[in-house]
């Protein structure tokens, strides 16, 4: 018989399994909801899919592919429900397994991963293992020949990192590529949320510029109370907020300043520079925490990752800007729940 959308989709409701398994299962079971459920069941798809919905995967390990001539980058996260699973050498063969699927045949999304052949496999292997798992996420990057690709993968399998960068030339983008492992692994380290300061929405910096100065204030009340040396307390916290207007400024009491201090003038060009520069680095400090090519790049700090990437690319003869970063954090994002023991025994007493 014919089977609607519509069954389809009340089916996967009740099964959570994958909606071409569901079909097959409506088809088989003439569009009996109740058979085709137990149809699921007893193949192990709808147990494989359908755990408690209060069971929470949020442990996991990460997966990276990355093509031997650096054209092409896939990373994936997989969650468990414990880490004990995750150490299971049966679910690291699976993580490694739906990594290199989705590297050699990039669904489209997670559900047209689920709706696959593979899929199919995927949801037998978590019926051996025997707990709530599920892929959440996976992303590929490619390059062409100007673009240098490259990534990391931390040594827990835990946190995945895959990045690109456009370049004059050929030459220069084969030559950036271990370089970027090396940004590659600042990312890993510093948890960038995005590329630039320039990706900010204004309302964003306005409401976290309140916030995070009055943090500052109350350490250093702590500060103070423990006699131990200041933070300064910036005016801003983002490039974005560095008009021409607040430049001026800031250089004419950095000059004014100087002048009290009764530093000769004839010196003054020597030193402005370089208490601009402390300003923007005491002002930016939301870009720095958040912006990758803001952020102080751990190999060299006297640069930005912007600087140190310029630099790399000078020194070979050209330039390149890095383009596409995508970092991904296993259980990232996922609220795990506290169980109360002592509140579930009771519940169940009662």
């Amino acid at each position: 018989m014919a089977v609607t959308a519509a069954q389809v989709k009340e089916l996967r409701a009740a099964t959570d399994a994958g909606m071409m398994d569901c079909k097959k299962a409506l088809v088989e079971c003439d569009g009996d909801m109740d058979k085709a459920t137990a149809w699921l069941k007893e193949r192990g798809i709808a147990k494989a899919a359908k755990k408690s919905a209060t069971r929470i995967a949020a442990e996991g390990l990460a997966g990276f592919v990355i093509a031997d001539d650096f054209s092409k980058a896939t990373i994936i996260e997989i969650n468990s429900e414990t880490d004990f699973v995750a150490q299971n050498e049966g679910f690291q063969n699976l993580v490694k397994d739906s990594a290199q699927e989705i590297y050699d045949n990039q669904p489209a999304d997670v559900e047209a991963f689920n709706s696959s052949a593979f899929g199919e496999k995927f949801a037998t292997a978590v019926t051996k293992i025997g707990e709530k798992i599920e892929l959440r996420r996976f992303s590929t990057l490619n390059a062409d020949a100007t673009t240098a690709l490259n990534g990391y993968i931390h040594s827990t399998n835990r946190i995945a990192v895959i990045i690109t960068a456009k370049c004059d030339s050929e030459k220069t983008a084969k030559g950036m590529v271990p370089f970027l492992k090396q940004v590659a692994m600042h990312t890993s380290a510093m948890k960038p949320t995005t590329l630039s300061y320039k990706d900010f929405d204004s309302d964003y910096v306005d409401g976290e510029t309140k916030g995070r100065i009055e943090a500052l204030k109350k350490e250093n009340e702590e500060l103070s109370r423990l006699k131990k040396p200041l933070k300064n307390v910036p005016q801003f916290i983002s490039m974005m907020q560095l008009t021409d207007a607040v430049m001026a400024q800031a250089e004419s009491d950095i000059k004014a300043k100087l002048k009290e201090q009764n530093k000769p003038e004839k010196i003054w060009d020597k030193i402005v520079p370089g208490q601009l520069a402390r300003f923007i680095l005491d002002n930016t400090l939301l870009d720095q925490e958040q912006a990758l090519l803001d952020q102080q790049y751990v190999l060299d700090d006297k640069l930005t990752v912007a600087q140190a990437v310029e630099a790399a690319a000078k020194a070979l003869g050209g330039t390149a800007e890095i383009t596409e970063f995508i970092r991904l954090e296993v259980g990232e994002g996922i609220e795990k729940r506290e169980d109360d023991f002592a509140a579930e025994v009771a519940a169940q007493m009662g």
